[in-house]
């Protein structure tokens, strides 16, 4: 009875394992493995990185993603991007990108269109407009903040309804969350 039982599996198996060789080197190697190198080549290869020693004094543009582990001093514009200000970076710039993230110390007002963290080590003092932010437990925030949704006006009156002011001089307390 073992026998009759493994025979009938067994034959439907062996026509599973033929197209299973046939489907990787057509189908499996051409659809899936260029599909998941490229995202992460572009996000890789589209993040410049301003090391440690670097000082760069000056206004900074692009069309790619930024990590600052050194000194910026001027002014960062890169809209669609995202910076990340890493534990080392010291910055003293506005800051205008699509997402802001503060690892670092940051002197100037950030402008966001989608989101500004301000992480547990990290520190702001400024003001910050945004869609969304976060503030860990015992980051510093010193600065106003103005929630606005995407393409919403400087002076409508949804903007004075949706403002708020925050000023911490010592650590959080709590982690913040606004969400537009």
């Amino acid at each position: 009875m073992w026998k009759p039982t493994n025979q009938p599996n067994t034959p439907p198996a062996r026509p599973a394992e033929q197209e299973r060789p046939s489907m990787p080197p057509t189908t499996s190697p051409v659809s899936e493995a260029p599909a998941t190198p490229r995202p992460l080549a572009t996000s890789t290869a589209d993040q410049a990185t301003i090391g440690k020693s670097l000082v760069i004094k000056g206004e900074v543009t692009g069309s790619e993603s930024l990590y600052i582990d050194g000194r910026v001093e001027g002014s960062i514009n890169l809209a669609g991007n995202r910076v990340t200000v890493g534990r080392n970076g010291v910055v003293s710039a506005n800051i205008n990108a699509r997402e802001i993230v503060v690892l670092g110390k940051v002197r100037g007002n950030l402008t966001a269109s989608d989101r500004v963290d301000i992480r547990s080590d990290g520190s702001l003092t400024g003001d910050v407009v945004a869609a969304r932010i976060s503030i860990e437990d015992g980051a510093f925030f010193k600065g106003g903040i103005d929630i606005r949704k995407a393409g919403q006006k400087v002076n409508g009156e949804e903007v004075k309804e949706s403002k708020a002011t925050a000023s911490t001089p010592e650590p959080a307390a709590a982690t913040s969350v606004a969400r537009a």
